[in-house]
Formats: structure tokens, sequence, C-alpha cells
């Protein structure tokens, strides 16, 4: 008997262990694959070429003080490394190996050791130091908030890095963004002596040793600023400053470097300062010089310099069609992930999905269609589409023969930063409706009517009924609609949005304002039971049921930031893919980077492991 229970359980370790992992789809706001980039150039921008004879995600790139290489970060074999590479590309070595995101590396003056950035303790960015000859590495900051672009001083004295320790994470005004309020602190490099040089309630950032150790140079703006700079291309009247900070008394000067938004400042030789200037799309973006000088053109991220100036290593945005499917890294083996298209959804087979298109050739803010494309495809084809309005959220319905989806303007998704919620009114945004469609893009009409902003639907198993949101006039809240006898019922009042019916349908899942931040939330078809999942710092939200309904996958902000937001080039940079049981336990975080990682889906291909 007892030999009948040893293979038994046995038999069944391993069939937990040869378990299909589940899959997992979601969106990258920036950067998909081929979008950033290496390159080596002189200081003036000539002998502009790539660093790399193959290019992946590799960006953040630092010189050596001796001249004789390159270190960087490459998401190119999954999670964010560093690497080291002589400049003439070759020799590529990996200096880190770690499933948390290691980024944003500056030398010691000595070469022999790297401060860093690392998510390694408990999934915030804190500071790290690492020996070069041994690898070594151990950890130099803690605490709730993010510390970010180190810098070693000259005499090996001290360590200066920006961080949002001590903010709420408060919001844009008139958004959910989060605003990034940024101070600059120095420490010796064992993590003593920590002092804050700058004034709370702004943003100062990435600050740069002067030759003498005692003034840091850094950019700096408004802390709303940090909202609008985190375009790839800002609009005019959000200039950030260039200032010299003596370490000692805090005391701020202003460095003459022209209009623009100016980042990543690096004294050089000769008294001179280099800088990145993000601009309107255009020939002001590149690198320039105080001294009045123009460096490398383009949509420049990073920079460093050679030691004696005269190079420049930088990486920069490049163009690349949109990813439709691509495999991508998980930090837990039993969940494969893959980046697609923004809000996707599966038929139930789950070898086709819906999601947002916009077709090439549409210019301003609307003309968002419902596209749908093949499971592991890469191409996408429109079924529909309205060039006065835009398709949100389109979901493939559990009978397989219906698309819903809201249709409308919705300015505050589609309209970069300029939807604005104000007061109650401006959420309703001139009215918006749901509607169905057939698959193969027959059968459109508008199932909902009236004035009242209608968005984010989802149906019920049966498809006889869907849930959605409704902003407006008529009231704000979740509401149930009866697709045949349009009966509408209310089920909740207030700002609830998100709504995804369980594929079981005993549950809906849905996200709400709570304490400052979004939060995830349950409730059942009837209204009752309602009962709050999540509880972090941080927004919780873009839900995905599990095909069995036994877990929930959610983008969150509660890992906070891990970079300044200039470099990122996204409206959150701090989004990360977590999932949950459907009653708020055994939290797992599968992602871990710097990017905006958002709208998960879960792919159907067969059932969980019974060990979750």
């Amino acid at each position: 008997m007892r030999t009948s229970l040893l293979i038994a359980a046995l038999l069944a370790v391993t069939a937990v262990g040869a378990a299909t992992p589940q899959k997992i789809v979601f969106a990258r706001v920036f950067p998909n694959a081929g979008q950033i980039g290496l390159f080596v150039a002189g200081a003036d921008g000539s002998d502009e070429h790539p660093l790399l004879a193959v290019r992946d995600v590799d960006y953040d790139p630092v010189w050596s003080p001796d001249g004789r290489s390159i270190v960087f970060t490459s998401d190119r074999a999954g999670s964010a490394d560093l690497y080291r590479v002589a400049p003439d590309g070759s020799g590529l070595e990996r200096l880190t190996d770690n499933p948390a995101y290691d980024d944003q590396s500056a030398f010691s003056p000595d070469g022999a050791q790297l401060v860093f950035v690392s998510s390694r303790n408990g999934g915030i960015a804190h500071l790290w130091t690492m020996e070069m000859q041994t690898r070594r590495a151990k950890a130099l900051t803690s605490g709730d908030g993010g510390d970010f672009r180190p810098s070693w001083s000259p005499d090996g004295k001290w360590i200066a890095f920006s961080s949002n320790r001590g903010s709420t994470l408060p919001f844009a005004h008139g958004r959910w963004e989060h605003l990034q309020i940024v101070d600059l602190y120095v420490m010796r490099p064992d993590g003593s002596g920590l002092k804050r040089i700058t004034e709370h309630g702004n943003f100062c950032g990435s600050p740069k040793w002067s030759a003498d150790s005692r003034h840091v140079i850094a950019y700096c703006m408004t802390a709303e600023q940090t909202l609008a700079n985190r375009r790839a291309a800002p609009e005019p009247g959000n200039d950030t400053r260039l200032v010299s900070i003596d370490v000692a008394t805090g005391t701020s000067s202003e460095l003459p470097a022209g209009a623009g938004v100016k980042i990543n400042p690096s004294p050089l030789p000769g008294n001179d300062i280099g800088y990145i200037r993000k601009d309107t799309a255009g020939s002001g973006a590149g690198l320039y010089y105080t001294s009045g000088k123009r460096g490398p053109k383009g949509d420049v991220r990073a920079a460093s310099w050679s030691p004696d100036g005269s190079r420049v290593v930088f990486h920069k945005r490049l163009s690349a069609p949109p990813t439709t499917w691509r495999r991508t890294f998980s930090r837990n083996p039993d969940y494969d992930l893959t980046l697609t298209s923004i809000l996707p959804s599966f038929n139930p087979a789950g070898d086709r999905f819906v999601t947002i298109g916009r077709p090439s050739g549409t210019v301003g803010v609307v003309g968002a269609g419902v596209a749908v494309a093949a499971s592991g495809a890469e191409k996408a084809d429109i079924i529909y589409q309205d060039k006065a309005r835009n398709v949100l959220a389109p979901q493939w319905s559990p009978t397989g023969d219906t698309i819903i989806f809201g249709i409308g303007v919705f300015n505050a998704f589609f309209n970069g930063f300029h939807g604005l919620f104000l007061k109650a009114d401006d959420r309703a945004e001139g009215g918006a409706q749901i509607a169905v469609i057939h698959p193969d893009g027959s059968g459109f009409r508008e199932v909902t009517t009236g004035p009242n902003n209608n968005g984010f639907p989802s149906m019920a198993p049966d498809g006889k009924r869907f849930v959605y949101r409704s902003f407006g006039p008529e009231g704000d809240g979740l509401r149930i609609m009866n697709l045949e006898t349009k009966a509408v019922t209310t089920l909740t009042k207030g700002y609830d949005n998100f709504p995804l019916w369980s594929p079981r349908g005993d549950l809906i899942v849905f996200s709400r304002q709570a304490d400052g931040d979004y939060e995830i939330y349950t409730i059942k078809p009837d209204g009752t039971g309602v009962k709050r999942l999540t509880f972090a710092r941080g927004n919780d939200a873009h839900m995905a049921w599990s095909p069995d309904g036994e877990h929930i996958a959610f983008a969150t902000t509660r890992m906070g930031f891990k970079d300044e937001m200039t470099y990122t080039d996204a409206p959150q940079p701090y989004g990360e893919i977590f999932v949950m049981r459907a009653d708020g336990t055994n939290v797992e975080q599968l992602t871990d980077n710097q990017w905006e990682d958002g709208t998960p889906a879960w792919q159907p291909t067969g059932r969980l492991s019974s060990r979750r």
C-alpha cells in the first residue's frame, strides 16, 4: 500500500511539473523589436554607426574610465541585464544574469566597480554595486521609493543619484497617470552619509559630477511637466533647466543651454557640457553642447562620452513596425508571455484574437477600428472602421459569434494627455455607445443609446447579457444590459471601470478608485458581494480572467518607477503584469522592466496547474 501511495504521489508531482504553461498576451507601449538601438559617433556627429552588428533591445550605454569598453543594458536574453563590449563592437560579454531588472550603470573612477539600478530586492528599483573582477553584487539602498541614474564622483568618495523616495505618486492634473516627484541625493559608496541636495516637490534628475567633485549637474522641471515630458516628442512650453548644484550647500545655479526639453547633462573636458534635447518631431532633436556646438541628430535618449570627450555612445529611437505577436521574458516559467497589440481578446478556441487597429493613412485622433488576427501571426486585418470615431476595448463573446466594443471619440484614451477629467461632465465626452459585430465584419449595430459615455463591455458566458461602464448625465457606474430585451440594470454607482464577466458567470471583476489609487474589486452579477482584492500602493487595472475563472491577470504600477520618465517615452513607464487568484490571494509578478506593460489577455489553451 505504501509503495502504491508513493508511486501515486510521484506521478502527481510529475504531472504538475509537466503542466503546460499558461499563455498570457499583453501590450507594451514602447519599445518593441527594432525600436531602439546603440550607436557610436564622433562628438560632432561624424562617423555615426551601430555599435553592434546584431541589434536587439539595447540601451543606456556608459563608457568606462579607461575608454576601452562600454557597458550597456539589454533585453536580448530575457530580463534587462548588463553587458560589456569594446567600442568597436567586439568582445561582447554578459555581466549580470538575474531575472530581475538591472540597468543604468555607472563606473567608479578607477573602473573597478559599477553602481547600477536593480529590482532584485523586492521588485523596487534600488542601487547596487558590483565588483568588475568578481561580479559580486550587493545592495546599496532600500525602501519604498525608487532610485535612479547613479553617478560616481571623480574622487571616488560619493555617489549621486535621483530618487522618488518620499513621493506619494500623485495623479497628474485631470488624469490617472502618476507624476514623478524626484529629488537628488548623495551618499558614500558604502551607503553612509545619505543627504538630499534638492528641495522636495518637483523634479531634478540624472546628476553628473563636475571634475572637482564639489558640484553635480542635473536637469530640472516642475512636477506637472513630468507628465508632458514623458512624451516621445514633448509639446512646446515644457522646457527643462540645466543646473549646477553645490553639494555642500545645496545652492543651485542655472546653466545657459537654450530652449527645449533638455535631459542627460554630462560635464566634458574643456568646461563643456553635453546634453540631449527631446524635441517635437523635426530637426531639433539630438545632442547639444553648452558651447553652442551640435552632436548627432535624432531621437537620442541616453548618451555617454569617451573619457577625452571625442566620441559618444548613445541609444536612440528607430522606426519599426508595430508588434502583433512576439514572445517575451516571464519571471515565472508557469506562464508564457507574448507581446501583441493593445487590449487583445481571444475567441473561445484561442486561435484568433481581436484588438484595436489603426490603419495606415488615418490622421488625427479618430479612426481606430476593430482588428482581427490569428494567434502567432504578424498581421491583423481591419474588419470595421468608422473614420469619425474610435473603437475601444473590443471583446470576443464566449459563444464565439460576436465581437462587442465601445465606439465613440474617447478623447481621454486617444488624444494623448489632452483629455482631462476636471469635472464629472468631462467623462461623458459627448457620449459613446456599445456596438456588436460578427467576426467576419458583418452585422454591425449599436445596442446602447443616450448621452452617456458607454464603454468596456464584456459578455456573460451565455452571450445574452453584457456588463459595461457608463459615465454621464444618466449616472455613472457599471450597468448590465440584456441583449434580447434591451433592459438595463444598474450594478454600481460611481467611477468604476474595466468590468469583465468571469468565464464561470459567478463574478464580475472591475477597477475602482479607492484611497487615491485604482484598486481591483469583484461583484456578483446581482449586485451583491462586493469584494476588494488589491490594496497596494499604485494603480491596479486592465484585468483578464483565466479561462477557468480561477485567476486574474492585471496590470499594476505598485512597483513604482524604475527610471526617470523622460527616457522611457511611455504614458505610464512603470506598468507590470501580475496574476492572482480570483479571491485576491497568491499574487505573483510576471514582468519586471521599466517599460509600460498593460492590457493582458489570457489565451484559452488549457487548465491551470493544480498547485495554483
